[in-house]
């Protein structure tokens, strides 16, 4: 079984929400807050591993994670949000008006939405599920993996058999949600 959770909230997280993708962003004070209860939260589940994404928004809630469970986090790039390219550090309004068409492909979804300047959802997707088939077959099971939002999305997709994906925006995951996958 693999659990994953959705880092901490980070300022890019507020109202107007600013697109993060590969920007290196750190959590805030809500977003530690989130960390030391998604720690509580797992504590119940005797995590066998804990993995993370190298971003450090999810290196700081595993950590934080990891000091409550007695784990030591392991960092993998393949768990980080889809890169963004040129729309990193704007925000969803801004390209929405900015470019209406490019937006709207994206709320489309689709593997092959690619954003302009960085990565299509289906390497994505590829990456993750790479990441997450090695963390499966990890001898020390449960593994719980600090991800991001669109990481998480593309791993439901698959899990539900959406290699498409199609359903991408068909799931929320608030900051600091944990999902069993």
């Amino acid at each position: 079984m693999i659990l994953l959770a959705r880092h901490g909230e980070t300022d890019d997280n507020r109202e107007p929400i600013r697109i993060q993708g590969f920007r290196d962003t750190p959590l805030n004070d809500a977003g530690r807050a989130q960390a030391h209860e998604l720690a509580e939260r797992v504590e119940c589940k005797q995590i066998g591993a804990l993995y993370s994404s190298d971003l450090s928004r999810a290196c700081e809630t595993a950590e934080i994670v990891g000091a409550h469970i007695g784990l030591q986090p392991r960092l993998d790039p393949r768990l980080r949000e889809g890169s963004r390219g040129i729309w990193e550090g704007r925000c969803w309004y801004e390209v929405e008006r900015e470019d209406p068409e490019s937006y709207a492909a994206w709320r489309r979804a689709g593997a092959s939405f690619r954003f302009p300047g960085g990565e299509s959802l289906g390497e994505q997707l590829r990456r993750v599920v790479e990441a997450l088939g090695e963390i499966g077959s990890a001898d020390r099971q449960p593994g719980l993996a600090v991800c991001h939002g669109g990481s998480i999305r593309v791993a439901l997709c698959h899990a539900n058999g959406d290699l498409a994906l199609q359903r991408f925006h068909s799931w929320t995951i608030p900051n600091a949600a944990l999902i069993e996958l």
